[in-house]
């Protein structure tokens, strides 16, 4: 095995059988078509299965609306990318040129992505059973703290309730291009706030996660800008 790759292995406590299904689930689509898309959409199904599964077990008296909201909460981007700077993520991916200079090893949509790869990965490599303990292992720090903080709102709450606190008005988004075929579509959307001449692009595999992403970049603007 690739040295570096073994590095990882160590760090997700778990060696494939199949190296190239590793080497597939590194790789941004901006490197060619053999890319970590179909992995990524693979390990997103099973995240969501095996941390509402969990969330199911540990809270029988939870209803289906406090569930739902706990489990967006362990499993949004921002917690994806927790795991992936704890994993050092970044280190490990393989990205076209362009991405590479533009950063792409930092992005957080990238490390997201990658981190669900990655489950994908190891469900098509060992199995159901291998691929929900590497995600118990890997959000349990995560699901524990939203079970004994709640669940974080979303970042399109917070920017709304951060202009309303302003009496600005709500911001407006905009679909600016779906790219992809139907199965496997790409999102990318405009948050524009008037009152603060502040236009972020968010991108995301449908219009909702797009939406979050912008508002999510609309919030670390306002931040830097304090």
């Amino acid at each position: 095995m690739i040295p570096d790759l073994k590095k990882l292995c160590q760090k997700i406590e778990y060696t494939f059988d199949n190296e190239k299904l590793l080497l597939e689930a590194l790789t941004h689509r901006s490197v060619g078509s053999v890319n970590n898309e179909r992995l990524e959409f693979l390990g997103d199904s099973i995240l969501n299965f095996v941390v509402a599964e969990e969330l199911f077990t540990l809270l029988p008296d939870a209803s289906e609306g406090d569930l739902s909201r706990l489990r967006a909460s362990v499993v949004k981007k921002e917690s994806l990318v927790e795991i992936a700077k704890t994993l050092q993520l970044g280190d490990f991916l393989s990205l076209g040129s362009g991405e590479l200079k533009s950063g792409g090893f930092r992005r957080e949509s990238i490390l997201a992505d990658a981190v669900e790869a990655i489950i994908g990965a190891v469900l098509k490599d060992a199995g159901f059973e291998t691929s929900s303990q590497l995600i118990l292992r890997l959000c349990k720090s995560k699901i524990q703290q939203t079970i004994t903080e709640g669940p974080e709102k979303d970042a399109k709450t917070r920017l709304q309730e951060y202009l309303q606190s302003r009496r600005y008005r709500l911001p407006d988004y905009q679909v600016d291009k779906i790219t992809g075929k139907a199965h496997q579509q790409s999102f990318s959307v405009s948050c524009l706030i008037k009152e603060l001449n502040l236009t972020t692009k968010g991108q995301g595999r449908s219009r909702r996660i797009a939406e979050q992403d912008a508002a999510q970049q609309a919030i670390e603007s306002i931040e830097a800008a304090k």
